[in-house]
């Protein structure tokens, strides 16, 4: 068994007990941003996995799928962080409540 064997399977070994976690995580999530952080860093996983199968087999074959896939992941993010986000005022912002600067 070479050195290389030994870091492949450890970097899958852990590679796989955060993708258990993070599997937990989007199951136990109270609100929608926990889950979708979630599922974020479980597609960052797999992109991982990818790379460490790559690296071992010495190919370039998944380097596409690498590329799409962290493609995916960041465009999903940056839409729910978009659309999570709410359009209504915020009680502590007086400026966007009625229109004013408030007493400053």
């Amino acid at each position: 068994m070479t050195w290389m064997t030994v870091v492949a399977w450890v970097a899958g070994g852990m590679l796989g007990l955060a993708a258990i976690l993070t599997v937990v995580r989007a199951a136990l999530g109270p609100s929608m941003p926990n889950r979708a952080v979630a599922i974020d860093v479980l597609v960052a996983v797999l992109v991982g996995g990818l790379g460490v199968e790559a690296a071992y087999n010495r190919h370039t074959d998944t380097l596409p799928i690498l590329v799409v896939l962290s493609l995916v992941g960041m465009v999903g993010s940056v839409s729910i962080a978009r659309f999570a986000t709410s359009d209504e005022p915020d009680e502590s912002d007086p400026e966007r409540i009625d229109g004013t600067e408030g007493s400053r």
